[in-house]
C-alpha cells in the first residue's frame, strides 16, 4: 500500500508540474530531480515558513548564506575527511548495494508495525473501553516485540560504538534480513564509504587543488561565528540560520526525493553558554515539533526517535520522524553538538573562536544546539500527506491536493464563466488587482467543473468565478478547495478573504 501511495505521489508530482525527473530527455540521471513550476513555488513557500519562524520571529537569530565551496581544511577540522562514512553491504546475488543501518532500521520498523497491528486489534475488540497505555504495558505479544526491538537496537548500538563492522554483518544474518530485490541472504562484508564529492579548483596557497562540495551547510555557519557575532553585536544565546544546497555521494539514493545526492537543508546553529545546553536542547525539540504540527498534517504522523549512536561530539541527539508513504523516517534532527565544532576550527585555523561574556567577565567557546531539516524531505512529507482521493455526496470522486493554504503555489485562480461578453476582460481586471498580493493564475479553458477539478488537484485554495452578474454588481463566486463551498462576495472583499486563509501568521502564532 505504501509503495502504491509513493507511486501515486510521484505520478501526481510530474503531471501537475511539481517534480520532474532530471535530464529526462536523456533518459534521466539516477536520484536527481527538477522542481517544476508549482514545485519551485511550494519549495519557496516552505523556505519562507521556516525562515519567518527562525529569523523573523526570534530577535536573537539571524540568517546568512555561506558559499558552497570552502577551504578544504574546513572538512578536515569538521571530521568529514576522516569519518564521514556510511556502512555499506552488497547482496552477492542481486548485486544491489544497501546501507547496513537502513536494513536494520527497516527490520525494526516491521516489528513496530506488528505492535501497532496488535494495538489496532485491541481497539477493535474493546472499543471505548480500550486502554492503549495499559495494553502496551501488559499484552504478551507487544512485550515480546518490544523486547526484540530493544535487543536489536542494543546490539546495533554496541557494534557501531566499537566500529565493529563484522558484528553489524552478524546482526543482519542473525535477523535473517533478506535482499528486498532477490530475497537472498547472501551478503558481503560491511565496509565504510566516504560520502563527500571532491572536485578541482585553481591553485590554493598551499598548492592543493582538491576541494569538496559541502556535505552539510553547518560548517559555513561555524566558520562565520565571529563575523556574525561581532558585526551583529550578538549576545549569547543567539542563533545563525541558513538555507542552502548540500551534496552527498549516496550509494543508495532512492525513495524519490527522500534521499538524493544533491539536496537542500534548512539549518540553525544556536550558540549557548556551556552548562545550559540540556535545557536549550529540550526547548528546541519542543519548538521544532510545534512548528511541524502547526501545518495540520496530523499529530499522529510525528514522533521523536533518539539516536542509538550519537556522534562522538554530541551529548544529546534526537530525530523528528514523519510517517512518509514508506513508513516513519527522519525529517529533522535536533542535536546538542557541545563545543566540538568551534574548538576544532580553532585548532586547525589557529584563530580564537570564543565569546567574551560581559556578565561572567571571561571568554569561552560556546556550546551549540543544532536544528537541521531536509527541505526536500519536508516537501515530500507535505506533498504525500496532502494528496487525497475523495468520494463526494453524488457518488463521484475527486483528487485533491489539500496543501496547507499558506504553502500552496497558487493562492487563487481567476475564471471567466465564458470566453465572451466581456467576462475575460473583467476576469483580467480582477487578476490584475490581486496579483500584487497573491500568486494568482488565469484559467478559461474547459467547463467550470473541469476547471475546479484541475485546481483541486493542483492544490489551489480558492477559485474565483467571473459571471454575467459580476458585470452588474461587481460580485463574484469564490469557491473553497477544501469544503467546495461557494459564496457570493464583493470583489473588494477578495483580498481580505484570501489573505486571512493563506497568511503565515496563523501558523506562526
Amino acid at each position: 500500500m505504501s509503495d502504491d501511495l509513493l507511486k501515486k505521489v510521484i505520478s501526481h508530482a510530474k503531471e501537475y508540474g511539481y517534480i520532474f525527473p532530471s535530464s529526462e530527455i536523456y533518459d534521466g540521471l539516477s536520484a536527481t530531480y527538477d522542481y517544476g513550476q508549482n514545485g519551485s513555488e511550494l519549495k519557496n513557500n516552505i523556505k519562507e515558513y521556516w525562515w519567518k519562524s527562525m529569523v523573523q520571529m526570534h530577535e536573537n537569530i539571524v540568517g546568512i548564506d555561506a558559499s558552497i565551496f570552502m577551504h578544504p581544511t574546513t572538512w578536515k577540522a569538521s571530521g568529514h575527511v576522516d569519518a564521514f562514512n556510511d556502512p555499506l553491504i552488497d547482496n552477492k546475488d542481486s548485486k544491489k548495494r544497501y546501507r547496513a543501518d537502513v536494513l536494520i532500521e527497516e527490520h525494526v520498523e516491521k516489528i513496530r508495525q506488528k505492535i501497532d497491528k496488535d494495538v489496532a486489534k485491541g481497539l477493535k475488540r474493546f472499543g471505548d473501553d480500550f486502554n492503549e497505555e495499559e495494553f502496551r504495558k501488559t499484552n504478551p505479544n507487544v512485550l515480546r516485540n518490544i523486547a526484540k526491538i530493544e535487543d536489536i537496537e542494543q546490539k546495533f548500538k554496541d557494534s557501531l560504538g566499537k566500529d565493529d563492522l563484522p558484528a553489524v554483518k552478524e546482526l543482519i544474518e542473525e535477523l535473517g534480513i533478506a535482499c528486498p530485490v532477490s530475497g537472498s541472504k547472501n551478503w558481503t562484508d560491511v565496509r565504510q564509504f566516504n560520502l563527500m564529492f571532491s572536485t578541482e579548483i585553481g591553485s590554493l596557497a598551499d598548492g592543493s587543488s582538491t576541494i569538496y562540495l559541502r556535505p552539510e551547510t553547518a560548517q559555513g555557519i561555524f566558520v562565520n561565528f565571529l563575523n556574525v557575532q561581532k558585526t551583529g553585536r550578538m549576545k549569547i544565546p543567539f542563533g545563525i540560520a541558513q538555507i542552502g544546497k548540500a551534496f552527498r555521494n549516496e550509494i543508495i539514493a532512492r525513495q524519490f526525493i527522500f534521499r538524493m545526492r544533491e539536496f537542500e537543508q534548512m539549518e540553525m546553529q544556536f550558540f549557548v553558554k556551556p552548562g545550559t545546553q540540556k535545557q536549550w536542547f529540550e526547548y528546541w525539540k519542543e519548538t521544532r515539533i510545534k512548528w511541524h504540527k502547526a501545518l495540520g498534517l496530523g499529530e499522529e504522523n510525528y514522533r521523536f526517535h533518539d539516536h542509538l549512536k550519537m556522534a562522538h561530539y554530541a551529548d544529546a541527539a534526537t530525530d523528528i520522524e514523519f510517517n512518509f508513504p514508506m513508513g516513519f523516517k527522519e525529517l529533522e534532527g535536533v542535536h546538542s553538538r557541545t563545543d566540538f565544532d568551534l574548538k576544532a576550527h580553532e585548532e586547525y585555523s589557529g584563530k580564537k573562536l570564543q565569546y567574551f561574556d560581559p556578565q561572567e567577565n571571561k571568554s569561552y567557546v560556546p556550546y551549540v544546539i543544532e536544528t537541521s531539516i531536509g527541505l526536500d524531505r519536508m516537501f515530500l512529507a507535505i506533498l504525500s500527506n496532502s494528496l487525497k482521493e475523495e468520494t463526494l455526496e453524488d457518488g463521484s470522486s475527486r483528487t485533491v491536493l489539500a496543501l496547507p493554504p499558506a504553502l500552496a503555489p497558487t493562492k487563487a485562480v481567476i475564471m471567466p464563466l465564458t470566453k465572451k461578453d466581456g467576462l475575460p476582460e473583467k476576469a483580467m481586471e480582477v487578476m490584475n488587482e490581486l496579483k500584487y498580493d497573491f500568486n494568482c493564475q488565469y484559467d478559461e479553458k474547459d467547463s467550470p467543473g473541469k476547471r475546479y477539478r484541475r485546481q483541486d488537484a493542483l492544490g489551489t485554495p480558492y477559485c474565483i468565478m467571473i459571471d454575467h452578474q459580476t458585470l452588474e454588481d461587481n460580485t463574484v463566486t469564490i469557491r473553497d478547495r477544501d469544503t467546495m463551498k461557494q459564496d457570493r462576495v464583493s470583489i473588494t472583499d477578495l483580498r481580505g478573504i484570501i489573505g486571512e486563509k493563506i497568511s503565515f501568521s496563523g501558523l506562526l502564532r
